[in-house]
């Protein structure tokens, strides 16, 4: 713990004339669990597109190793390589089996060969208990099998930092719980996270930090005692009252 990775200094975001992000600052240390939290619009997602380069922010620095990414002449598949992403709907490429899409990124990307792209495929497929289904395509398997190879996938890019953009909201209940599992296993394996959820018990119990947004801006953050146990500003409270009330 304590080794820097991100620094976000002052970002903002705005299209056209809505401002989504206003003055945003944080950091990510090596081993941080972050979770964001906060209402639907409150620019959680934007605020990780962002740091993906994903989206350009208007204004403000994204700093990885202390290198401003958001500035010119920085390579966006190499840095995403190291800052990985999981996305809400999984996007998998659907004309490539399980196998071939946890490949494609290490050869395409980081250039290795077939065998050792395969190799460490299979690696992390079976890490997330997916081995079984390698010549699968997406659309024979289950939402939350489909997440669990997007994590797969995801890793097999060795990333230094992984984020997930809502990697649960598109899943039935039943499913929210196996790939709840595998990020648990993988915080406490030590990978440095960053999550936007809406999965409170996750916040709660696997997180390093809390980040409470509200209207594009942070609201509150601390640990997770802090912000569940002692939320200081009342927008916070109302926010948590809901799910506990839930």
């Amino acid at each position: 713990m304590g080794e820097m990775i991100l620094e976000v200094r002052h970002l903002s975001k705005t299209f056209g004339s809505n401002q989504v992000l206003r003055d945003i600052d944080f950091t990510v240390d090596k081993g941080d669990v972050i979770s964001i939290i906060g209402a639907s619009g409150s620019g959680k997602s934007t605020l990780l597109r962002c740091i993906n380069l994903l989206e350009t922010p208007t204004s403000g620095e994204i700093l990885y190793h202390g290198q401003n990414v958001a500035g010119r002449g920085i390579n966006p598949s190499a840095y995403r390589s190291r800052v990985g992403m999981v996305f809400q709907s999984f996007n998998l490429f659907n004309n490539m089996t399980v196998l071939e899409n946890c490949m494609v990124g290490q050869i395409k990307v980081l250039k290795k060969n077939r065998d050792a792209a395969r190799r460490s495929a299979m690696d992390y497929l079976e890490k997330v208990g997916m081995a079984p289904y390698i010549n699968a395509k997406p659309r024979q398997i289950s939402g939350g099998q489909k997440q669990r190879v997007a994590i797969a996938r995801a890793l097999a890019m060795d990333p230094e930092v992984l984020l997930f953009d809502e990697p649960t909201s598109a899943l039935d209940p039943e499913m929210v719980g196996e790939v709840l599992t595998v990020m648990q296993a993988l915080a406490t394996e030590g990978m440095t996270m960053l999550v936007v959820t809406h999965e409170m018990a996750f916040a709660r119990d696997v997180s390093t930090h809390v980040v409470y947004m509200n209207q594009g801006v942070i609201c509150e953050e601390g640990t997770p005692a802090e912000v569940f146990g002692n939320p200081q500003r009342q927008e916070t409270k109302d926010f948590l009252s809901r799910f506990r009330n839930a």
